[in-house]
């Protein structure tokens, strides 16, 4: 590994991601990018009694299935690592009671699976491990009780709050050839602006966004236009939209090339707010829909950043502001293609796409 200007590591062995999977709620399910994900739950219950308990057997299943997919056992993983936004991460700790693997418990809110990602790279590129799990999971309705009203109080809805996104994703990092690779990770560092409104958490964490995109352009010396997508985890329409403007403040533009998963998971109908949010967020887009996309090359190169805010329910009723932290991870194209990554309908439908265009271009 080798260390760019001050907070990006560059991977000379690249990690490769050979298995991706995702499970959303049926609200996901329903949005503009539904046919992407794997499977989705009928209901928040998950056939459990609690949905702490749903959202647990979610992200036990989806392990399992990213697994399936490239025939992997789990006793050939070296180590998981995940969080989520439960207290103690239990959803996370819980099910990795049931792998016989190291595991290491993270927390970054929802920056969490771009936390993992980036410290599973330097695991892999490092030699410390052949093939680690990352994977993270939330779950609306157990978010709701725990950071903010529970939902039988029918408390209300500001337009500007985001819809806590039921969905959980795992990806696999290897030593071995897979369809995307992972050159480079920027950490971030904690930023505060001065937002105490838990339920405004775009506001909140957009200056950490702008912060890493602003650093990491200037440790690799790249311009925007170098990556085919800049894609944030969850700031929604507001986040997204104070992203822009912070940039432009530094002589930054990056709205040609610019989304936001939170944006992205939703549509105008589905009554959401200011659009989706949560650990899961940023996890199914990316396990289901980027991943796909990078390796049958309709994007090349794509930044993704993890965004997150580290509060709790206790600073906020104490009256403080909320820190927040973004991690960013650069996804690219191997030119090689692995049933890992995508449902067999979408990569039929991406390679059909692609074989099109090739002819055309002939």
């Amino acid at each position: 590994m080798k260390k760019l200007g001050q907070q990006t590591v560059k991977f000379i062995n690249p990690p490769q991601v050979i298995s991706s999977a995702s499970i959303v709620g049926a609200k996901e399910e329903s949005g503009p990018l539904g046919e992407y994900f794997d499977e989705a739950i009928s209901d928040g219950y998950n056939k459990q009694k609690t949905w702490e308990q749903a959202q647990m057997k979610m992200t036990e299943d989806v392990l399992n299935l990213v697994l399936e997919k490239v025939k992997l056992s789990k006793d050939q993983i070296d180590c998981l690592l995940a969080g989520d936004l439960l207290d103690q991460t239990v959803a996370s700790n819980f099910v990795a009671r049931k792998f016989p693997v190291s595991y290491l418990g993270l927390f970054g809110a929802c920056s969490t699976m771009a936390q993992s990602l980036a410290i599973g790279g330097m695991m892999v590129s490092g030699g410390a491990a052949n093939q680690i799990i990352s994977f993270t999971s939330s779950h609306y309705q157990a978010t709701e009780r725990q950071f903010r009203t529970p939902n039988e109080y029918g408390d209300k809805y500001p337009p500007y709050k985001q819809w806590t996104v039921t969905g959980t994703g795992a990806m696999i990092l290897s030593n071995q050839q897979g369809g995307v690779q992972i050159p480079s990770a920027t950490l971030g560092k904690v930023i505060d602006l001065g937002v105490k409104d838990p339920q405004d958490m775009g506001s909140a964490m957009a200056p950490a966004a702008a912060d890493t995109i602003i650093q990491h352009l200037e440790d690799t010396g790249r311009d925007p236009s170098y990556y085919d997508l800049i894609i944030t985890g969850d700031l929604g329409e507001v986040g997204k939209s104070l992203v822009l403007e912070l940039l432009a403040e530094k002589g930054c533009s990056i709205e040609d090339n610019y989304d936001d998963c939170g944006v992205m998971i939703y549509n105008s109908n589905q009554k959401t707010g200011a659009g989706g949010s949560g650990c899961g967020c940023s996890a199914v887009v990316t396990a289901s829909y980027l991943l796909p996309q990078i390796m049958y090359g309709n994007f090349n190169k794509v930044l993704v950043l993890g965004t997150g805010a580290l509060l709790s329910p206790l600073t906020s009723l104490q009256g403080e502001t909320i820190p927040c932290i973004a991690h960013a991870v650069v996804l690219e194209t191997t030119g090689q293609l692995t049933p890992g990554i995508g449902r067999p309908s979408i990569r039929s439908k991406l390679a059909n796409k692609v074989e099109n265009l090739s002819g055309n271009e002939g």
